[in-house]
């Protein structure tokens, strides 16, 4: 199973090669965490399959009966006057149906303040995106293999132009329960605009990812791999701050290295009593560590922590994200079993 695993997260890496990051696709606030448990692990984790609701607004392979009747939500800042959070719901209609499950996500960047083409002042203006999802996921007879989809609609307004758009996720999910090992590969923002901006179609920030997890035998401890970006190889670029001078007076370009390129594509996470009323959480993510590393100073960028409390019926989660010295995240949210 692990190979057949390991070739069709091959094939898929391959298979697209086109450039789906840095700004070059419309609504990129969709592949933002969705939870202070995934951002603590390094982000776009999507091989839970517990009672945690969010997960299924990544991964919607994972929505199960173990979400039944619980509600998430969730809060935090990003930079400067940016916030963002998501609320999440599922509902078990009955044990041949199964689970439903519900969705938002939502950034408001703030208030800017509005200038024309002479410099002179104009009215302040604001910007914000949102994203309804409806999920469902199928567990495929006498088999550990779940498949599930969510269609999301998408609605962006910046200062006075207005966008609307269609998703659809798509995600499957393997339990070796022999071995407590979960593999999980999800396509992401397959979709289009319904209505652009100012007349020019753009591409939704699509994304392959594929993950693998592992409860270790007789250690309280869930350790996580996640490969994100999986539809294009070269995901690095060249810091000019790391540009070499040469001896024509001119400077040449970092190179990064075919292993540097590969490790951007990794996350790694670990969950310290996962499951238990009180857990600690870990994570890396190497392509944020190498993207917003400072030359010749100590910075941690790239590294995630959180952890979560649970009274009764009620979860308390929170995160902490280091992005550079000037900026980082905390994120916090919880989780209400209504039954």
């Amino acid at each position: 199973m692990f190979k057949n695993f390991l070739c069709l997260s091959f094939l898929l890496f391959c298979a697209v090669s086109y450039s789906q990051i840095g700004g070059q696709s419309v609504y990129q606030f969709l592949n933002l965490v969705t939870s202070p448990r995934q951002a603590a692990l390094g982000g776009k984790i999507i091989t839970h399959y517990d009672y945690d609701v969010n997960a299924g607004i990544f991964n919607p392979a994972s929505i199960n009966n173990q979400m039944d009747n619980h509600l998430s939500v969730n809060y935090g800042n990003y930079f400067g006057e940016i916030t963002y959070g998501t609320a999440a719901y599922a509902y078990t209609y009955d044990r041949h149906v199964q689970t439903f499950h519900a969705g938002v996500s939502y950034v408001n960047y703030g208030t800017f303040e509005g200038y024309d083409e002479n410099g002179q002042q104009t009215a302040d203006f604001t910007g914000s995106e949102a994203a309804l999802s409806f999920g469902y996921s199928y567990n495929l007879p006498f088999t550990d293999f779940y498949i599930g989809a969510n269609a999301k609609l998408i609605t962006s307004t910046l200062e006075s132009y207005n966008s609307f758009g269609g998703a659809l996720d798509i995600g499957a999910l393997y339990i070796d329960e022999r071995n407590d090992i979960n593999f999980a590969l999800v396509i992401r923002n397959i979709g289009t605009q319904f209505t652009t901006y100012a007349g020019t179609q753009e591409k939704l920030p699509l994304e392959i990812l594929a993950g693998i997890s592992q409860e270790v035998e007789n250690v309280p401890i869930r350790w996580h791999i996640t490969l994100e970006n999986l539809q294009q190889w070269n995901i690095a670029f060249s810091n000019p701050a790391r540009a070499e001078g040469n001896l024509d007076g001119g400077q040449q370009e970092e190179k990064v290295s075919f292993f540097n390129n590969a490790l951007r594509h990794v996350i790694l996470g670990a969950e310290l009593f996962p499951g238990k009323a009180f857990n600690l959480r870990v994570g890396y993510n190497f392509r944020r560590g190498e993207e917003l590393r400072i030359v010749d100073q100590r910075h941690f960028s790239g590294i995630s922590a959180g952890f979560s409390l649970r009274f009764n019926k009620v979860r308390f989660d929170y995160s902490y994200s280091r992005y550079t010295v000037a900026a980082n995240t905390s994120l916090f949210g919880l989780m209400i079993n209504l039954q």
